[in-house]
């Protein structure tokens, strides 16, 4: 098989797998084709883990207290605002809870949802903020496979969802995790305005799961935020054993109590993939001891 007809099997292959891809959004931002979506991924990849670390090696770190209050506060509204749309467009005025099919009729409630999905969608580029600002702040340790591998997959899956089952079943998961967002980002701001405001921060991160059986149309996204989550609880717990339960990266004054006690009260894990924030007083790079790593 010579050059031409690898290429024409490929572009066959490639046109049969869009037949059934969401015409609604063909044509929004970032849904053409996955590649340019591809490439900032591997973009952010590369400055996390290799670029970035090599530009901060022989600089000092940025001081972002501000910028950290602004962004987290910033991201707490876009998630309500989300989490409202969800609502409006299905959640709250119509969808059963138990098996809801994607509605790829043009109304203004079915246009409302996928226009949801893709901003849910958009948003988790926005979240790669995240990781940058650790390396901003040469919060290294911060950077870790499960934080990167978060960061990573989480628009690389939802730019299908979007492209081919904007609604239904499928979005109860990006509901939850609007849901969750607003409570973790909240915490990581309310930290980073300082110890004057620690004692707002008696509640924890939780991370919610669904899962239902029913003739959805694109069962196969139900499978792969299935596995996803899968993955990530096992990434997760690994992480959480070696960084706070064995107590290596907690703050020296909470060591002998995670030692002696152990209680769930003291620490508080970043939950649903996010670590921008580890330890009652770690967000974003920044620590509300006021000490660099």
């Amino acid at each position: 098989m010579d050059f031409s007809n690898i290429k024409s099997t490929i572009s066959l292959a490639y046109d049969r797998f869009f037949q059934n891809a969401d015409p609604r959004t063909k044509d929004w931002l970032l849904m053409p084709s996955p590649f340019p979506q591809a490439l900032i991924i591997l973009a952010y990849i590369l400055f996390v883990t290799l670029v970035g670390p090599r530009l901060m090696k022989n600089r000092k770190a940025f001081d972002l207290k501000n910028v950290l209050i602004v962004y987290n506060f910033a991201v707490v509204g876009l998630s309500l605002y989300i989490c409202y749309e969800y609502v409006m467009s299905g959640w709250g005025t119509g969808y059963s809870f138990r098996c809801d099919l994607v509605d790829f009729s043009d109304s203004p409630q079915a246009i409302r949802m996928a226009e949801t999905c893709w901003l849910y969608y958009f948003s988790k580029f926005i979240e790669m903020l995240d990781t940058i600002f650790f390396v901003l702040r040469k919060k290294y340790s911060q950077v870790t496979f499960l934080h990167v591998f978060h960061h990573s997959i989480m628009p690389f899956t939802w730019w299908f969802g979007v492209r081919f089952s904007a609604g239904g079943l499928g979005t109860f998961h990006a509901l939850l995790n609007s849901v969750v967002h607003v409570i973790m980002y909240t915490y990581y701001g309310l930290t980073a305005m300082g110890p004057n405001y620690q004692k707002y921060l008696w509640w924890k991160n939780t991370s919610p799961q669904f899962s239902c059986d029913c003739p959805y149309q694109f069962p196969i996204f139900v499978y792969i935020i299935g596995l996803y989550g899968m993955i990530f609880l096992f990434l997760f717990l690994n992480f959480y054993y070696h960084a706070y339960t064995r107590g290596k990266r907690l703050p020296k004054v909470l060591q002998a109590q995670t030692w002696s006690h152990h209680t769930n009260g003291i620490m508080s894990s970043a939950a649903n993939g996010h670590a921008n924030g580890h330890a009652n007083g770690h967000m974003n790079g920044f620590s509300s001891h006021h000490k660099d790593d």
